[in-house]
């Protein structure tokens, strides 16, 4: 049976769900201390003198680590591993702060004691002379003359500029029938995975090497980083990923913490571990967002889009450990699935006292598809269209595959949508979720004093990002089949679909492949698992290396039974002659001849080993694409937004494993409804944050979750031999805009119109109250 394609159980669960599974913190080597971390209680202060004379003298306290005490090449800052030309202030953070802070929350010193108690209980004993400095809070008062600068050295807070454009957008507007715009807020919110980051940093001095444990997406990246801080050759550093609980976006980066255990327990030649707490992460890992669109948009009498124009500022936090990505994505992704003739969006991005803005699930491609479809809808309102119908009229056709939007991706490559049924995705999400039958059930509901509405929403998705990805297949003597991939899996299912690829094409059973990956030891490369790539890369990688594995068995196999390859069946961990399985060698056998025995020649164009090492490097991105469809119902009394159904059309290409799919997907929704109705990362004027747990940032809960109901398309992709598109975002991406349009559409008899998300229930009934003409 072909194992791609089928509903392979994962075989990461089992050990999981019994609490055998190894996360950093289940680790514990011998010798070892815990470390705490002071932070910053100012979102803007010099430091003056820092004194932990009580802290050291406190027992089982073994060390206090601050700026000063690093070695000269750690006190540098992080390096910016994204640059830009667009980047007027290429600022980075230091691995601890030096002689200023410029968050609540950044870190100062490490403090390692016999446990993580006795740390903490020393870090209130350390006394840091601050002098406060006036904070840049607010990312749009920020711009003002006079405001406030994140960097004291700076004139102010202006961190990139650059413009995303094509066609001719004056003639758009100066011919178009019909210009709307729209100002839209979209506030602050964070990955919050279920484990926060975890690290543990281990010196062996005989050999002179680093082992850093660390929940990271980026495995490779990080041992980069701090070789090239550092200066020790990447056979000196391993990095190894375990099991890990969640990423979302907010693992990717290679953080000051990271390189401040390891400069610890380097220094003080025994492990340190460091498990970040809630409160922590509430502070100190990168955030995603604020970001303000001011945009209209062009269409001529039949509701064709002639053009989108306008400005977004985008609010990075004090530095740019990511670059400019996530606005650059979400200046690149507004196109959308639609034939959109010209185009032209200047992006500001604004320095504040707050943590840093880097790619959360989505990737700024939520706050692009949030700007164009609110444009969508607001021309479905004012000519008084059916919004579906207006979204039709303006979907690039499937015919047009490939389809050159004239702007260009992250990676430098052109943005050119590579396959996919725009208008077919839509058929279906529509046709699942009744959409012709609601205005009936709309009108019902409003007889009885109720307010259902339903919005639709499409959007697509740049997967599959380079530049490379790895993996190794190798058969070993005793028979066994193993796959070693460099990227780290944070629950996706990486073993299951990575085994299900190899089984394939080895004849053998997923439970006959055994997967290992996240370990930068492994494969000598390796980029990261974010931005729904692995699949593409590394699956493409696994699918090349097993083929080879397949050929190199074959030619063996040939010699030794004096048969023909093409005579030739793989099956149950066995070569043989078809239909004479007696007549063959076993997995095993091949692989000895593989490996060499002494004395004996290789067989003739035979390399050495039954093993092959692939690196796939996609030409560019590939594109996914969906439609969701949703129907919500207001209170009107309380502003409680309750959803009813949630419909999702997805388009990932060639499907591997379903169930997985559809489970990343309605992960994906979930988050999508966090980011919609409840997740607001608060601060105040000063930038000191004010959500900083659970019980005042909000998360989704089963009991706010709807079942979500999924068809899919499969339109493969021509860019990797799998044809596959990333899975991870999609269902993220449009939800808050489809939301928003559904609470419209209930709320049309009082004039509603979304503006922002979250949408807070307070903002609702002020928006109610203004449309039934009461305070």
């Amino acid at each position: 049976m072909s194992w791609v394609g089928s509903s392979v159980k994962r075989v990461e669960d089992p050990a999981l769900l019994q609490g055998k599974g190894q996360f950093v913190d289940d680790i514990h080597l011998p010798n070892m201390v815990e470390a705490a971390i002071l932070r910053s209680p100012y979102a803007h202060a010099r430091i003056g003198t820092i004194d932990a004379t009580e802290a050291l003298a406190m027992p089982g306290v073994h060390a206090v680590i601050t700026h000063a005490d690093l070695p000269a090449e750690l006190q540098t800052p992080i390096p910016l591993l994204v640059p830009n030309p667009a980047i007027h202030y290429p600022v980075m953070q230091y691995v601890l702060a030096k002689d200023a802070v410029r968050f609540a929350g950044e870190a100062i010193a490490v403090i390692v004691a016999d446990d993580r108690y006795i740390a903490e209980d020393a870090a209130e004993r350390i006394m840091v002379d601050f002098d406060p400095l006036p904070a840049a809070g607010d990312f749009r008062a920020a711009l003002e003359p006079g405001a406030p600068t994140a960097h004291a050295e700076r004139d102010n807070n202006v961190a990139a500029e650059f413009s995303q454009a094509y066609g001719d957008i004056d003639s758009a507007f100066a011919n178009a029938a019909h210009v709307f715009r729209e100002e839209l807020f979209q506030h602050r919110g964070a990955g919050h995975p279920i484990e926060c980051r975890t690290m543990l940093a281990a010196h062996d001095t005989v050999t002179d090497t680093l082992t850093i444990w660390a929940n990271t997406q980026a495995p490779h990246r990080l041992r980069d980083v701090y070789c090239r801080m550092t200066g020790a050759a990447d056979n000196q550093v391993r990095v190894i990923s375990p099991d890990t609980g969640g990423g979302f976006g907010s693992k990717v980066q290679a953080y000051p913490e990271h390189m401040a255990i390891a400069a610890t327990a380097t220094k003080l030649r025994r492990p340190v571990k460091y498990i970040e707490d809630r409160r922590e992460h509430f502070l100190a890992t990168h955030q995603e967002r604020d970001q303000l669109w001011d945009v209209e948009i062009a269409v001529d009498a039949d509701a064709k889009i002639l053009g989108v124009r306008g400005t977004l500022l985008h609010d990075s936090g004090a530095y740019l450990p990511w670059g400019i990505i996530t606005p650059f994505i979400s200046a690149s992704t507004t196109p959308g699935p639609y034939v959109l003739p010209s185009y032209k969006l200047d992006v500001t991005c604004v320095f504040t006292n707050k943590v840093a803005t880097t790619p959360v699930r989505g990737a700024g491609r939520p706050q692009a598809t949030f700007a164009m479809e609110r444009l969508m809808d607001r021309v479905a309102r004012e000519l008084n269209l059916d919004p579906a119908e207006v979204r039709r009229r303006n979907y690039v056709p499937a015919e047009a595959m490939p389809y050159a939007v004239g702007l260009t991706f992250r990676d430098g490559s052109p943005v050119v949508y590579d396959s996919g049924d725009y208008p077919a995705c839509q058929v279906k999400a529509l046709e699942l979720s009744g959409y012709d039958a609601f205005r009936a059930k709309q009108t019902a509901a409003r007889s009885e004093g109720r307010y259902i509405g339903i919005g639709v929403g499409s959007y697509v998705e740049g997967t599959g990002l380079g530049p490379f990805e790895g993996a190794t297949v190798k058969v070993t003597p005793g028979g066994h089949v193993i796959a070693q991939i460099g990227a780290s899996a944070q629950g996706q299912g990486h073993r299951t679909m990575f085994a299900q690829i190899v089984a394939d094409r080895l004849g053998v059973t997923p439970d006959d492949v055994t997967v290992t990956g996240g370990n930068s030891s492994d494969l000598a490369h390796g980029i990261g698992t974010f931005a729904s790539r692995v699949t593409a890369n590394a699956g493409s990688s696994a699918h090349v290396a097993a083929n080879n594995v397949r050929d190199k068995i074959l030619k063996i196999a040939a010699n030794l039974l004096e048969a023909s390859e093409e005579d030739l069946e793989l099956e149950g961990g066995r070569v043989f002659v078809k239909g004479v399985p007696e007549m063959g060698k076993s997995f095993g056998e091949i692989a000895i001849v593989a490996n060499g025995m002494p004395g004996f020649s290789m067989p003739d164009g035979i390399s050495v080993g039954l093993d092959d090492t692939t690196y796939f490097k996609p030409e560019r991105s590939t594109y996914a694409n969906g439609c969701h469809v949703v129907e919500v119902e207001v209170d009107i009394e309380t502003g409680n937004v309750e959803i009813l159904r949630y419909v999702t059309a997805h388009d990932c290409g060639t499907i591997i494993n379903p169930m997985m799919v559809e489970g990343q997907v309605a992960g994906g929704v979930v988050h999508g409804i966090g980011n919609a109705l409840f997740e607001w990362m608060r601060y105040d004027d000063s930038a000191q944050p004010t959500t900083v747990n659970f019980g005042e940032y909000l998360l989704p809960m089963a009991a706010e979750m709807p079942n979500i109901e999924q068809t899919h398309i499969e339109s493969p992709t021509p860019l990797n031999p799998l044809g596959v598109k990333g899975a991870g975002e999609g269902g993220t991406i449009p939800a808050a805009a489809v939301i928003a349009s559904a609470i419209d559409d209930a709320l049309r008899p009082f004039g509603v119109k979304i503006t922002q998300v979250p949408v807070m229930p307070e903002y609702l009934l002020d928006l109610i109250a203004q449309g039934r003409g009461t305070d």
